[in-house]
């Protein structure tokens, strides 16, 4: 992607995408963007080992403006991810030890890394340097005597939290305060800016303007983009089966990472492009355009799919991932890897057999049975005499037994039964 340099052009450009909710005076930005680069932030807490598909929005934010030339903090809440945010919950989050907080940042870091290219053009920052020191008195001289709780219950998470059958913790009501702390820490500090996140975030980051004006006298911006919502109302991050859709490749692989993009719905596919890939605008409309001419070929969703996964996982583990997909969707084998092979085990059924059974030469009718995709010789019989029987992705008649011969890398064969129940038959090394 060429960048964007021009000011104006980068707001635009952050427009144009759905990625402008709500702002601080937007000509007053462009000015200051103008003039020189800026350094903003935008921050991820550690409530987990790893980010979900929800932080990519914030991530690119910062990759937009870093590849515009401006100056990226990545901000890791090693205090604030003690405390969570009320914001879109209804519930209090569990406390975490420090230990495991610890672990987090060093996990979610590594991804942010992935996203943004190695720190010089972007730094990582957590606030726990500057907050896990400060005394209960000093915090609330400093920092909450210039937020009134008239400000602070106006906040629908709290508004509603309050209302709730639980309530709001005074921990949880706090977060405000804490994150109002990191941007006036941020701009006196490192000579911080402009904040940006989710739509959920514009009165935290309201909090911390208006803080920053109270203690330092200076103007500084804020800018949200929407929730990432499917075209339903729905947010995005979860699978049809109610997993979590993770940046972790150990807790979502390549594979079904770059499936769950491949699935998305045609109603969401365009603006998906533009909020979660570097592709250009006028790029992305014109891909939408070819799509709506042949949907059923998902030209949109495999650039997608790509795009995102390359971001997330690297370009060999996207190119890995997409192969895999087109595996599994009946694709010559001929050129598949056996890395690819070996990562399949972990996304179809796989089933270990003794050498020896291939040797000798197996009937298609018991490799189906074996394989788990017939629970009977007999329904077998039956998907082999209606030409649903596959090995390596071409149609067994069952003329012949399976053998050495038909092995993959001398490991592995690929057993199928209709269009799309797959088992993975490896045997030992």
């Amino acid at each position: 992607m060429t960048p964007v340099t021009d000011a104006a052009d980068l707001l635009d450009d952050l427009a144009a995408r759905g990625l402008l909710q709500d702002s601080t005076d937007r000509d007053a930005l462009a000015a200051r963007l103008s003039q020189a680069p800026i350094t903003l932030y935008c921050g991820f807490d550690p409530t987990a080992d790893s980010l979900h598909v929800g932080n990519l929005l914030g991530l690119l934010a910062l990759r937009r403006f870093q590849d515009a030339g401006h100056h990226p903090l990545a901000l890791v809440g090693g205090a604030t991810g003690m405390v969570g945010d009320p914001s879109g919950r209804s519930d209090e989050r569990n406390l975490l030890d420090a230990d495991t907080l610890a672990a987090n940042v060093a996990a979610i870091t590594a991804q942010i890394g992935r996203v943004l290219g190695p720190e010089g053009g972007w730094e990582l920052v957590d606030n726990a340097a500057w907050t896990a020191g400060v005394g209960l008195l000093e915090f609330l001289r400093d920092v909450g005597k210039h937020v009134t709780v008239n400000h602070m219950v106006a906040k629908e998470s709290v508004k509603a939290r309050m209302q709730g059958e639980h309530g709001i913790s005074y921990t949880e009501f706090s977060y405000m305060l804490l994150q109002a702390n990191d941007y006036w820490w941020l701009h006196a500090d490192r000579g911080c800016e402009l904040q940006v996140g989710g739509s959920d975030q514009w009165g935290n980051i309201t909090a911390g303007i208006d803080l920053v004006r109270r203690r330092s006298a200076a103007v500084v911006h804020g800018l949200t983009w929407p929730l990432l919502l499917r075209s339903d109302g729905t947010k995005f991050g979860k699978s049809a089966a109610g997993e979590s859709i993770w940046l972790a490749p150990e807790r979502t692989s390549p594979y079904r990472f770059f499936q769950y993009w491949m699935q998305a719905d045609d109603a969401d596919v365009e603006r998906l492009l533009l909020q979660l890939t570097l592709v250009p605008v006028a790029e992305v409309h014109a891909l939408a355009a070819q799509h709506a001419e042949a949907p059923g070929k998902r030209l949109a969703q495999r650039r997608l799919a790509a795009e995102v996964t390359a971001l997330v996982h690297g370009d060999a583990a996207a190119a890995d991932a997409e192969v895999a997909s087109g595996v599994l969707f009946g694709a010559p084998l001929e050129a598949v890897s056996e890395g690819v092979l070996a990562g399949l085990a972990g996304e179809v059924p796989t089933v270990d057999v003794p050498r020896a059974v291939l040797v000798a030469g197996v009937d298609v009718v018991d490799l189906l049975v074996t394989a788990g995709l017939a629970a009977s010789k007999g329904e077998a019989r039956r998907a082999v005499g209606q030409g649903g029987a596959y090995v390596n992705n071409q149609r067994h008649g069952g003329d012949a037994p399976v053998g050495l011969g038909e092995l993959l890398f001398d490991r592995y064969l690929l057993v199928r039964r209709g269009r799309r129940d797959y088992a993975l038959v490896r045997v030992a090394a």
